[in-house]
């Protein structure tokens, strides 16, 4: 069964007449009537039956009529989908990110995005680092943004900015009135950090590690606001990106020279990308930062 047929069929039973049909669909009115009798051999059942000079839909008709329409419907919606994902300036752009650009990074990149391309629209998701990559490689994700440079031959990746990381600790520490710190100032003490596969936490174990240390962790966290909220609570220092002094929070810079998180943008190599998200891509890419 070919949706030509079937659209066929519905003109035919819609104008209760093999002749009008016909015309309307500019067709020979006895291409018509084989397309709808081959129909009926391939379903087993009569389409129509005859009244005088028109057709009217048999009891199985009606049955077949009410789910033909959907078929046609539901190819009709495809066809819409398919022209709206070829589109530059309408579709969806499917998005995962890092939780810590959630707050400015990518809500800003989207607006500006969308002053320039209004019918564009975002279907957002945030998480790790490991699994922002993820999401991206199995294409549940069309684009991500994320950090390190994920480790992965089917992901090409961008660089988009480059952060100074800072050590987070109590506002009453000894060292929260320095202007620069190390990692090896904080060799001996207690450590908070994010969860594994999170992109922070592998530079931090970096760092740590190329001071020589093993860090006491002594508590895990899913996101940097639990995590700065249980530094201000004294329960240890975390190395965090750059941002404003939460209360009972300051931020020292490290001095190290690995102490920097590059953001970049990821994407899968061999999948297609429709033209909206080609359009973004090439938009991240070219003005990051505007």
């Amino acid at each position: 069964m070919d949706l030509t047929t079937v659209r066929w069929f519905l003109a035919v039973a819609d104008h209760g007449h093999v002749t009008n049909a016909a015309a309307e669909l500019r067709v020979s009115q006895p291409g018509l009537s084989r397309a709808v009798a081959r129909l009926e051999r391939e379903l087993r059942v009569p389409l129509f039956d005859r009244v005088g000079r028109t057709v009217v839909l048999s009891r199985y008709g009606e049955v077949f009529a009410e789910h033909a329409r959907r078929l046609v419907a539901e190819e009709e919606a495809a066809r819409r989908a398919l022209a709206q994902a070829a589109d530059p300036d309408r579709g969806e752009v499917s998005l995962a990110f890092l939780h810590t650009q959630g707050p400015s990074f990518v809500p800003d990149l989207i607006r500006r995005f969308r002053e320039r391309h209004p019918g564009v629209s975002f279907r957002l998701h945030q998480d790790r680092a490991g699994l922002v990559a993820a999401a991206v490689r199995e294409g549940r994700s069309d684009l991500g943004i994320t950090s390190p440079r994920p480790d992965d031959p089917e992901l090409e990746w961008g660089p988009l900015v480059t952060e100074r990381l800072r050590l987070a600790v109590p506002a009453t520490h000894r060292l929260a009135r320095r202007r620069r710190v190390r990692v090896a100032d904080v060799g001996d003490e207690p450590l908070v950090g994010l969860r594994r596969g999170a992109g922070l936490r592998t530079i931090s174990e970096e760092l740590f590690a190329e001071a020589g240390i093993r860090p006491e962790i002594v508590v895990e966290a899913e996101e940097l606001g639990t995590v700065r909220g249980l530094v201000a609570a004294g329960l240890g220092v975390a190395i965090v990106p750059p941002a404003d002094d939460p209360p009972g929070v300051r931020h020292v810079p490290l001095d190290d020279p690995g102490a920097t998180r590059t953001i970049g943008l990821t994407w899968a190599a061999a999948r297609t990308r429709p033209p909206v998200v080609e359009r973004f891509r090439r938009f991240v890419l070219d003005d990051p930062r505007g």
